[in-house]
This record gives C-alpha cells, structure tokens and sequence, in this order.
C-alpha cells in the first residue's frame, strides 16, 4: 500500500514543453499572414526540437529538485533520508558547511532552506520552494508542531 504524501513539490511543471510548438506556431502564423514562402516543415523541426530539449530539462527538473516527505522518507533531490533519523526540526540553526541533501552544494535556485538535527547529532539542510511549509510538515511528523495541526 502507498504511504499518504504529507508534502510534495514536483520540481519542475511540464508546460515548458509547450513553448517550442507554441513558437513555430507563431512563426506559422506569421508566414501565412505575410508573402513570401511558406516553411511549414522547417516549423515542425524545430518544434519537434524545442519541445524534446524542453522535455529533457522537465525531466531532469523533476529529477534533481523535486520534495517529497512520507511517513517514512524525506526525499530531497536525488537523495532520501529515513524520517526515524531526523532528531528535530524545530530551532536548528544552519552552521557553515553543514551537508546539503540532494547531492549539490547549495539548495536550488529559489529555494530556501530546511535545518535538521539528524539523530546523530548532525545537522543537515533539507530545502524547498516553500521551506516553511516544508518544516510545519516535518514538525507536525515529528510531533513537534505546538499547535496539534
């Protein structure tokens, strides 16, 4: 049976893969409305080709900068944490060079970030696009959330 999802973010949507054919639709558009010839198959190419180098970014997006936390795991990026290892997620402070989940050195681009004190003793940083709703779910998790939400 799949675990409930108590936080997600995709990483990435998959409308950027309209952008091409909308563009040689637009380049269409305007050859029809204008004298002169007609290239409608040099227009599917490069929608054809803007649309799978589109697909291609999408995927990876989705890959490398999408969150997810279960029951069980924290998945951060490329990478997943055991949430039975996460000590605490409430007033931890982020020292330098505390490790980053996901596999990179920083969080993404327009995201913020998440401290967790680990069961070790260490301190890791989780991120998100939106790190505070990221660490109310963590906290409502780990029964640290005051309010009972």
């Amino acid at each position: 049976m799949a675990e409930p999802v108590l936080y997600s973010e995709p990483g990435a949507s998959w409308w950027p893969v309209l952008w091409g054919p909308a563009f040689a639709l637009l380049g269409i558009g305007v050859e029809l409305l204008t004298p002169g010839p007609k290239h409608l198959v040099s227009w599917a190419l490069v929608a054809g080709a803007l649309a799978v180098a589109a697909t291609v970014w999408v995927y990876g997006r989705r890959k490398v900068c999408a969150v997810r936390l279960t029951p069980s795991t924290l998945s951060v990026g490329r990478e997943s944490l055991e949430v039975e290892r996460i000590g605490t997620a409430t007033d931890v402070g982020a020292p330098v060079g505390a490790r980053v989940l996901g596999g990179g050195w920083t969080a993404p681009k327009g995201c913020g970030e998440v401290p967790l004190r680990l069961t070790d003793d260490k301190v890791v940083l989780a991120w998100a696009r939106d790190p505070e709703a990221l660490a109310a779910a963590l906290r409502r998790l780990l029964r640290e959330d005051p309010t009972g939400e």
